[in-house]
């Protein structure tokens, strides 16, 4: 991908949402990556408490989930980081760091986690809050 090139970004549909998981990680994403997620989530921000998640398809191949709220969000990370973030940010951060931390587990599921931190943390770099979501999560 180039530079300047810009990383679409869709929302899975509905009637596509578990042949997308199973496609991207199999089981895994029932079994280890969605309770992660989640845990991640309510690790960064004690107002979280649970809700619809909506799966979202990168044009590099990328995926993240996020929850379907309009809630900004007081984040604060084991980091230092003490900030706001909205529900679309806060399920960026928390796949990221799920992806990262489960990408050192070993084996293919462990790769796919790898890809997806890089797909995500590259289209990451167009969003409009990229510092806020950088500060969170390095």
């Amino acid at each position: 991908m180039t530079e300047n090139q810009i990383i679409t970004h869709t929302i899975v549909p509905e009637s596509e949402r578990m042949a997308t998981v199973d496609r991207l990680f199999g089981i895994h994403y029932v079994v280890t990556l969605e309770p992660t997620v989640f845990r991640m989530a309510e690790h960064l921000s004690s107002q979280y408490n649970g809700g619809y998640w909506q799966f979202h398809a990168l044009g590099n191949g990328g995926f993240y989930m996020a929850p379907r709220l309009d809630t900004i969000f007081d984040v604060s990370c084991d980091n230092g980081f003490a900030g706001k973030l909205s529900a679309d940010e806060l399920g960026m951060a928390a796949c990221l760091y799920a992806f990262s931390n489960l990408s050192f587990d070993g084996g293919k599921f462990a790769e796919a986690c790898a890809d997806h931190y890089h797909l995500l943390r590259e289209y990451l770099f167009q969003h409009a809050e990229v510092k806020a979501i950088l500060a969170a999560i390095d």
